[in-house]
């Protein structure tokens, strides 16, 4: 063993205790170990920086703007409302339906690809039913990795196992030979979710950044919050009747959120919208005032409605905004402008020159500085968030949704993923599919950049010199070599045990094609002397490259670690368990059926 193989293992001991232990941030650390291996010598300074142009960060960066565009384009909100309604809102059922999809599709196209369609509909599904993310992005990574073992087409591992085979004199296996073990493994992750993701996953805590935003805003102003449902029968006398007419604001104090009927939801409708039979209100003020509204026009009560949307702070709320002074809306009133009518939102309350206002504050000219307060759903406050005539004090979480081009961003999506699956470089195949996006207007190049996570990008490239130091300088060959000899003329459970760990243990710290290319010549070699048939033992060693779970240095993994908010001893939890299933199925099954 030289000099600079001893230098690459005590830069790799180091990482890893660093990893482990958390001591820096994941991306310092991987930057450091980057560094290292440059000032050492080991690496020129061409090799030291290759990480920022492979194809793994592009990819990376690529699959994180077409996320960000299919999150815009609203195309996935179907699937989150089919996804809800399969699993009646049970939590274990949510994370069962998603990673089985999740899974099923990553037998078919990169499995980073599959975790990034996902990613937006398992966001949303975390915000509207209140569910920790980090309670369902891990199983949603983790079975997207598994699922690229189903068959020999999904992982570049699995492709690549055919050349190695064709290159040695050998039989390539056939499209679905790694079948048996993929599904074995998919249902493991699945299940061992489903049982024990109680205690595996990170008890994260649901956002409540606008729950407790909107009960500041509601105690400063002191701000009604009741908010109930009622239904307009026939022969209510608020038929035909204006809300202006009803005298709701004035006689009442009252706002109307939103007016339905035929299940078409009108937010904050206009003050010359007439009430008709069958439709259903949604009334926000103080309950006894409510009270008295309902009997005048003999609205009978609803206990329920599909606008309860409106009580969700993650769905709808208080806003509170100032007019200022370059504003075209001063001295203007809220009838001149028709507000309500131009934004769909519903001002609550009116503070000028010292003066608090509710009710019916239609006529007062707006002045500069003044303060509104406005409820309504968040997506019809991005309006007002972005005018000129506004400036927003309230934040509040929700993007813009062009629902004109959502198949547009789906296209991009499925063009980039199938130009991958046809054999042409992913990073080229992504990264197209992401620029058409913005070209197309999915995303502004603005909404392209702040979609990248530059903490992922970083821990990627600054580790994947670590692997190419490794096979550079000979030292993952001569770690391989040696523990292989370990196992020469031992039992074939020994040295099916010796490759799938000497190979998961490689997956973690080098490219899973790198730990596969390195391993595969040492198998075969192996495989002869044992007397034993080197085709199976070389798809073993593919197969474990997908056993990279114990820290966050798969693509997969690097991609979600941010948006579930895990740290390193999250993977090593619920990862530590899941490679050890891994290895069991995976020993067991080709023990007893393939070699």
């Amino acid at each position: 063993m030289d000099i600079q193989m001893i230098l690459v293992l005590v830069i790799l001991a180091v990482t890893i205790l660093l990893l482990i232990f958390e001591i820096l941030r994941i991306d310092l650390i991987a930057l450091i170990c980057m560094l290292a291996l440059g000032w050492t010598g080991i690496l020129t300074v061409q090799e030291t920086f290759s990480g920022f142009s492979s194809t793994a960060v592009i990819a990376m960066i690529s699959v994180m703007i077409l996320s960000r565009g299919i999150t815009h384009s609203g195309i996935m909100d179907h699937l989150v409302t089919l996804i809800i309604r399969l699993s009646s809102t049970n939590k274990r059922k949510i994370i069962a339906l998603v990673s089985a999809i999740t899974g099923f599709l990553s037998a078919f196209i990169q499995n980073i690809g599959a975790a990034a369609l996902f990613l937006p509909p398992v966001l949303n599904i975390s915000k509207k039913q209140r569910i920790p993310a980090s309670e369902l992005i891990m199983p949603l990574g983790f079975s997207a990795i598994l699922g690229g073992t189903l068959t020999m087409v999904a992982s570049g591992p699995l492709i690549l196992t055919n050349d190695l085979l064709k290159n040695a004199g050998l039989d390539p296996f056939g499209i679905f030979a790694v079948t048996p073990v993929g599904v074995c493994l998919l249902l493991s992750g699945i299940l061992l979710f489903f049982f024990f993701g109680k205690w595996l996953l990170p008890k994260g805590i649901a956002s409540q950044q606008g729950i407790i935003s909107q009960n500041k805003l509601i105690d400063t102003w002191h701000l009604p919050h009741t908010i109930c449902y009622y239904k307009i029968h026939a022969s209510s006398p608020l038929i035909d009747q204006t809300p202006e007419m009803s005298g709701i604001w004035d006689k009442f104090g009252l706002n109307i959120l939103a007016l339905t009927g035929k299940e078409k939801v009108e937010y904050a409708p206009w003050r010359n919208t007439r009430f008709c039979d069958g439709q259903q209100l949604a009334l926000l003020g103080d309950r006894n005032d409510i009270k008295r509204f309902a009997e005048k026009y003999d609205l009978k009560k609803e206990e329920s409605s599909f606008m309860n949307n409106l009580e969700d702070p993650h769905c709808a709320g208080f806003v509170e905004v100032v007019i200022p002074s370059q504003s075209s809306l001063i001295d203007q009133s809220i009838r001149d402008i028709s507000f309500r009518k131009q934004y769909a939102v519903e001002p609550v309350l009116y503070f000028s020159q010292g003066e608090q206002i509710t009710g019916n504050f239609s006529d007062r000219r707006i002045r500069s500085g003044d303060t509104l307060v406005l409820y309504g759903i968040w997506d019809r406050m991005i309006q007002i968030k972005k005018s000129n005539d506004f400036v927003m004090l309230t934040p509040f979480e929700a993007e813009e949704k062009r629902r004109n081009k959502p198949w547009i961003a789906l296209f991009s999506f499925i063009a980039a993923i199938s130009l991958a699956i046809a054999g042409l470089p992913l990073g080229l195949s992504l990264f197209s599919g992401a620029l058409v996006m913005v070209l197309t207007g999915v995303l502004k190049i603005e909404e392209a950049y702040r979609a990248i996570e530059w903490k992922v990008v970083f821990l990627i490239a600054g580790l994947i010199p670590l692997g190419l130091a490794m096979q550079k300088t000979g030292t993952a060959a001569y770690l391989a070599e040696h523990l292989m000899l370990l196992f020469q003329g031992a039992h074939p459970l020994l040295i099916i045990t010796a490759i799938a760990v000497l190979s998961s243990i490689f997956s973690l710290f080098m490219s899973n094609v790198a730990s596969t290319v390195v391993l595969a010549p040492l198998v075969i070699g192996m495989a002869h002397l044992a007397g034993l048939d080197p085709r199976p033992l070389v798809l073993l060693t593919a197969v474990c490259a997908a056993n990279s779970f114990i820290l966050p240095t798969h693509q997969v993994n690097a991609l979600l670690i941010t948006p579930g908010g895990y740290k390193n001893k999250d993977y090593l939890k619920a990862g530590g368990f899941m490679s050890l299933v891994f290895l069991a199925i995976v020993i067991t099954i080709f023990y007893l059926f393939y070699i």
